[in-house]
């Protein structure tokens, strides 16, 4: 099957790309049909990395990450063409970051040669973001303010950046970041169960209960029907909420009469 190479029809070509590689994520060969698909579409790393995260995420639901595919080898060396080379990478470095591998994640790609270094793009330097925000490493807050410039709004590299502010818990105003980054124009419409659960969380980093709940109630209303494993996220997210806020209330009474606890 060859896939059409320039609009009109690019977003049904993508969508078949996608569809394509996640019929079955137990074959082995997907992987290579799905950077051919996207070599005949001549990608770009925007497009890329909205078939690869999500085919990453299938695959690993399904019990066939890609890790197992792919080899660390195949992320380091120069593939047959560059599109093929930024597959693999959007890949493994997707499957990497939905694990929280963020110690392997960064090493990896700093054994990248320095040319790939010097040329690496948006998406990939986002997951490289991710890996040191997630490990509360300083320096990952300026490459994420340096894919930022690049990347605009685009949704897919800003929810890697979410992800990195959220598992960060020690960085300098890490919740206030991660606000801010949430508000951005391409979640204005408020109804990204995901943005919202990332929301919660720094909401009750900083102590504002009730506008974190709020989030995490849009967040449970807006999740699709059937989503299992994020509605028990988003649900552990409500209970440490309720649990800080009853906490944060009872504080004051304990230490009435000079008997703090």
């Amino acid at each position: 099957m060859t896939l059409p190479v320039r609009r009109p029809g690019r977003a049904l070509a993508l969508l078949t790309a996608k569809a394509r590689a996640t019929a079955d994520p137990s074959a082995v060969s997907w992987p290579d049909r799905l950077a051919q698909d996207l070599r005949n579409l001549d990608a770009d790393w925007r497009e890329s990395a909205e078939v690869c995260a999500d085919a990453a995420w299938t695959a690993r639901a399904a019990g066939h990450s890609v890790l197992g595919l792919l080899s660390p080898v195949q992320v380091t060396a120069a593939g047959p063409d560059p599109v093929t080379t930024r597959t693999v990478r959007h890949l493994y470095l997707s499957a990497l970051r939905f694990d929280f591998r963020c110690p392997t994640l960064q090493a990896l790609v700093e054994q990248l040669p320095e040319t790939a270094l010097r040329s690496l793009d948006g998406y990939s330097r986002a997951l490289y973001a991710f890996a040191l925000l997630g490990q509360s490493r300083p320096e990952g807050l300026t490459v994420m303010d340096e894919v930022l410039t690049e990347a605009g709004e685009h949704a897919k590299t800003l929810h890697v950046l979410l992800h990195g502010l959220w598992l960060g818990q020690d960085l300098d105003q890490g919740a206030e970041r991660l606000l801010d980054l949430s508000a951005r124009p391409a979640f204005a419409p408020g109804a990204d169960p995901i943005v919202l659960f990332r929301r919660a969380g720094a909401l009750r980093r900083l102590g504002r209960y009730d506008d974190g709940l709020a989030a995490i109630d849009r967040s449970l209303d807006h999740l699709p029907p059937g989503d299992i494993a994020v509605h028990a996220d988003l649900v552990r997210e409500r209970s440490l909420i309720c649990a800080a806020r009853d906490l944060h209330r009872q504080l004051p009474a304990r230490t009435l009469g000079g008997t703090p606890t």
